[in-house]
């Protein structure tokens, strides 16, 4: 059997703050919205112009205090092809931005961001 990556999945507090972050500061789109009002709850869809993968942001009605995202989940990451203005871009949306980073005497290859919920966000040399 073929297996293909369709989504991933994240709670957040405020979902239009966390929609407009993840297009303002990576370009996705919104591709679907599902309003499930009688489970008290909404799902968006987020994804990059191939549609290859997509983010889910789960939006709980009446969160009473901040989900903790634990140890376990690390990040998502995204290439870009200019790293170095990509880098620059996040910091002057004044993006909590980590300097810029590599392996073991490599030419620095990634950085992070978070988003309004903390999730970190990696962004990667494509």
């Amino acid at each position: 059997m073929k297996y293909k990556l369709e989504h991933a999945c994240i709670r957040v507090m405020d979902l239009e703050k966390s929609v407009e972050f993840y297009k303002q500061a990576l370009s996705l789109e919104e591709i679907k919205r599902y309003d499930y009002s009688e489970y008290e709850f909404t799902l968006v869809y987020l994804s990059d112009e191939n549609r290859n993968f997509e983010i889910e942001l789960t939006y709980n009605y009446n969160p009473e205090k901040p989900y903790e995202i634990g140890n376990g989940f690390s990040h998502f990451a995204l290439a870009v092809s200019d790293l170095e203005k990509s880098h620059e871009f996040h910091k002057n949306m004044g993006l909590e931005v980590t300097d810029l980073k590599g392996l073991a005497k490599q030419k620095p290859s990634y950085y992070f961001i978070t988003d309004p919920d903390g999730y970190k966000v990696e962004i990667i040399r494509g």
